[in-house]
């Protein structure tokens, strides 16, 4: 009646017809026959059938192995066998005879005898054997599962084994894992104090699964990677320790094993429990940051897919590594030394020699990402100039070693004379990540000191966490990278070192250099022209104005333009704005032959040549040293007016021409115009447009950034932008990022709304987000006089009637929009009125910089 008990509430809707039973027999019976009707009844599928197992559980062989470091001659170790063999039973469960079924004992027996009189020189070969001696002997065994053990081959670890399934005749189907078993070992690891003051022991499970290579586990070795991990981390939750071990132990076993499975306890965690523990399982693809090499990819734009069809792409046939290269320089020309060297670190045959045992003609360095620059004070030395630092990322076929002496070479060759240790130089160049390996060609029992790294390789360096000056630059191009040994992500680490500031702790600052125009030595071809540095300006380290807000001026030499066309468009007039803008603070003077008002007038190549060119000579005949912009898109007269004496391309079409959508002409356009800012090392201003600046002002695609007023169109430019932004800085023949300025596109393409929203959001588009392609680019805003700001003053507003204005008449329209463009700490200001809207600058830098 118990039973009846029981089942009565499970099924409810069986309580009138359930039988009274007098037998617990009679009651199963019926619960049998009833859920077989109900599954007839609801065409339930029938149950999976489990294919009969035939076990033999750990099984002791004495085995004679010859597998390296423990033991130099062949010696005799217990390993400890289990065999699951898939056998249908049926005919000898029925007829109960073991002709029709497998003798267990003479298994046991042949692999008993097979392992006394052979040598085995891994696990691999042993559990091969087994396999080999199964399906021969065996014609029965169709496929089975292999497990062998050797308990106590590690020191701090319970066993080491070896698992693995396999069916006759299909070796696609063989299935491995190989696990270290319960490992024991101290780990600072915790989040009470107490945890944080000793090393505890851990428990740890690893299981690797997926094997592609053939050639044995070293296991004693990967055990050993597994305890310096443990040695040299120290996390506040096993989650983080377990999480950057997979990832260590991933990229180690690149090509052997495709995932992970790692159980970590902590068996003196709890008081009331045995322990507390975490399990993971991770393979590559669970790592977006995993590997350097995943920093080397370009985002798939549009914009990316026209450029790989017209350029071909490189041999991938030469092995390449990725390898981040640190630079810096605080002597002579800083800017000039470092692109130089960048230069020539692309041309390494020349340094190269028959020792290095590379042919000259085969050996790559490409770079493929650059970080931005920053004047840092000297470390550890501090009586000397300051440096400029920064890094690169490049993808090379020179083996590290080689690389070294490529490198000392250049320096070398640049004008580095041996020096006191940290002392100053004209170049300095350090490897500092070499695809994702730990290098140290130190003899090993010289590794306890950092004294004796000369002419030695050591990656990562020990004291990169300590080096704001490194850890900066790497952060600008791949943030979310773990650091191997140190095993943290490289923003982690740098956040960490900006937290805790030491009393000689000062800031880094950005810098964007502008080379001298026109060359002092034209005979050196493009390669030479950008030797000396006119200016630079100096920003803060997420790419904001610190206390100054450059101010660029605008001069149109055209008779059309929408605010001064006419105005200046002869030379004499044209001199005397800029003599005037110069006098009243401009930091760089903008100079235009081609007007952006809509529908304006076309005007060719040569005439915009013929308009800017003498423009530009007369500022320099003038005795200005003040820099100068060329606003352009088109290539040819960008060239000619940097070499002309201009010293920045300001291109309103982001490289990519006037026309929208973007087509395979304007990837075109956009390739030329980035060789020849490359090949000149001017600093670049890259606009945010869709064609005519009056057309093409539906942002809708980007609906998915929010309700809010202008999220849309933010989200547009940073995506549309970045794209431009991401394709000319990333990827080979890519321009300097540190030479990069973004202008988000004030009055193209944009309702009223979608200004305002860039002008109070300006910030956000460079935030320091690590998706964010434009994260730490600085910008230029130019709202000066346009169109939108004529639409607010024309509204009506309560008592305001409301205006219609002309442009020369939004002075103060405009000083409301410079006035929020600094206070969104921008890098320059385009502005019409220099003497007036320089007012505005001071002032609102000024309240910028007050602290209460």
């Amino acid at each position: 009646m118990l039973m009846r008990r029981l089942l009565v509430p499970i099924r409810p809707h069986l309580r009138q017809s359930l039988p009274n039973p007098t037998t617990v027999h009679s009651l199963v019976s019926y619960g049998v026959r009833t859920s077989s009707a109900l599954r007839r009844h609801h065409k339930f599928p029938p149950p999976m059938r489990v294919p009969d197992t035939i076990r033999i559980n750990d099984l002791t062989l004495i085995a004679r192995f010859q597998d390296g470091t423990q033991w130099s001659t062949p010696s005799l170790q217990p390993v400890k066998l289990s065999l699951s063999i898939a056998h249908d039973i049926r005919t000898s469960g029925e007829l109960d005879d073991l002709d029709h079924t497998l003798n267990y004992v003479s298994i046991v027996n042949a692999l008993t005898e097979s392992s006394a009189e052979n040598t085995f020189s891994s696990l691999e070969v042993l559990t091969d054997s087994i396999f080999k001696q199964c399906f021969e002997t065996y014609p029965q065994i169709q496929s089975l599962s292999v497990k062998v053990t050797k308990p106590n081959a590690l020191l701090r670890g319970k066993a080491v084994s070896l698992q693995a399934s396999r069916s006759r005749g299909s070796p696609s189907d063989a299935q491995e894992s190989f696990s270290l078993e319960d490992i024991e070992f101290p780990v600072l690891i915790g989040v009470n104090p107490e945890e944080r003051a000793t090393k505890q022991t851990i428990r740890m499970n690893l299981v690797l699964f997926g094997r592609t290579s053939s050639a044995p586990v070293d296991y004693r070795s990967l055990a050993e990677d597994i305890y310096e991990h443990g040695d040299t981390s120290s996390f506040l939750t096993i989650e983080a320790y377990v999480t950057t071990l997979a990832r260590a132990l991933l990229i180690k076993n690149q090509g052997v094993w495709t995932s992970v499975n790692i159980r970590v306890a902590k068996p003196h965690a709890l008081v009331l429990a045995n322990s507390a523990e975490v399990e993971i399982t991770r393979d590559l693809s669970d790592y977006t940051s995993l590997s350097i090499n995943n920093w080397t990819t370009r985002r798939n734009s549009h914009l990316i897919q026209l450029i790989s069809a017209i350029q071909p792409s490189r041999d991938e046939k030469v092995p390449s590594h990725a390898v981040a290269i640190a630079f810096g320089s605080n002597l002579g020309d800083r800017f000039a030394n470092i692109e130089l060297a960048l230069r020539l670190l692309e041309s390494p045959s020349q340094f190269l020699d028959a020792g290095d045992h590379i042919h000259q003609k085969d050996a790559v360095i490409a770079i493929i990402d650059t970080s931005f620059l920053y004047e840092t004070v000297p470390m550890y030395v501090t009586n000397q100039p300051s440096f400029v630092n920064g890094a690169c990322l490049v993808e090379t076929n020179l083996p590290p070693v080689v690389l070294l002496r490529v490198l000392k070479r250049i320096e070398a060759h640049i004008g580095r004379v041996p020096s006191f240790r940290n002392g100053p130089r004209a170049i300095d160049l350090d490897v500092v990540l070499y695809g994702d390996d730990i290098i140290d060609t130190r003899p090993p029992d010289s590794r306890a000191h950092l004294e004796n790294l000369e002419n030695q390789l050591v990656v990562p360096h020990p004291r990169v966490a300590e080096r704001e000056f490194v850890l900066r630059p790497l952060n600008d191009m791949m943030p979310e990278y773990i650091m191997p040994t140190f095993n943290r992500p490289i923003k982690q680490m740098l956040g960490d070192l900006i937290d805790t500031p030491t009393p000689e702790s000062t800031p880094m600052r950005k810098v964007v250099p502008f080379p001298q125009y026109p060359p002092s030595n034209p005979t050196l071809g493009l390669a030479g022209l950008a030797r000396l540095t006119a200016a630079y300006w100096t920003l803060t380290s997420a790419g904001e104005s610190i206390g100054k807000t450059n101010i660029m001026a605008t001069l149109n030499a055209t008779p059309d333009s929408f605010s001064d066309g006419s105005v200046n468009d002869e030379l004499s007039a044209a001199l005397e704005y800029a003599s005037k803008s110069i006098a009243a603070g401009a930091g760089i003077i903008d100079v235009g032959g081609y007007s952006t008002r809509p529908h304006a007038k076309h005007v060719g190549t040569e005439e915009e040549i013929r308009r800017v060119i003498p423009l530009i000579k007369g500022i320099r005949s003038a005795g200005h040293s003040t820099l100068i912009s060329i606003d352009t898109f088109r290539p040819e007269v960008a060239k000619a007016a940097v070499l002309a004496g201009a010293n920045c391309i300001n291109d309103v079409c982001g490289f990519v021409g006037p026309e929208y959508p973007l087509t395979e002409a304007g990837a075109r356009r956009f390739l030329k115009m980035r060789e020849i800012a490359r090949d000149l090392a001017v600093p670049v201003v890259l606009m945010h447009s869709r064609g005519e600046a009056s057309a093409n002002k539906s942002y809708g695609q980007y609906g998915y950034a929010g309700e809010g007023k202008g999220q849309d169109v933010v989200e547009g430019v940073r995506v549309e932008l970045g794209d431009k932004v991401d394709a000319a800085v990333r990827g080979r023949g890519g321009l300097r990022r540190w030479l990069v300025i973004i202008d988000p596109g004030i009055g193209f393409s944009k309702t009223v709304e979608g200004n305002l929203a860039l002008l109070k959001r300006a910030s956000s588009l460079v935030a320091m987000e690590d998706k964010n392609v434009l994260r730490g680019f600085p910008q230029l805003i130019g709202a000066s006089k346009k169109s939108f700001l004529g639409t607010i003053l024309s509204h009506r507003v309560d008592s305001y009637p409301g205006r219609t204005t002309t442009p020369g008449e939004r002075g103060w329209a405009t000083a409301a929009a410079v006035s929020c463009a600094v206070e969104q700490r921008v890098a320059a200001v385009r502005v019409h009125d220099v003497l007036e809207m320089g007012d505005v600058v001071r002032v609102a830098d000024s309240l910028n910089e007050f602290r209460f």
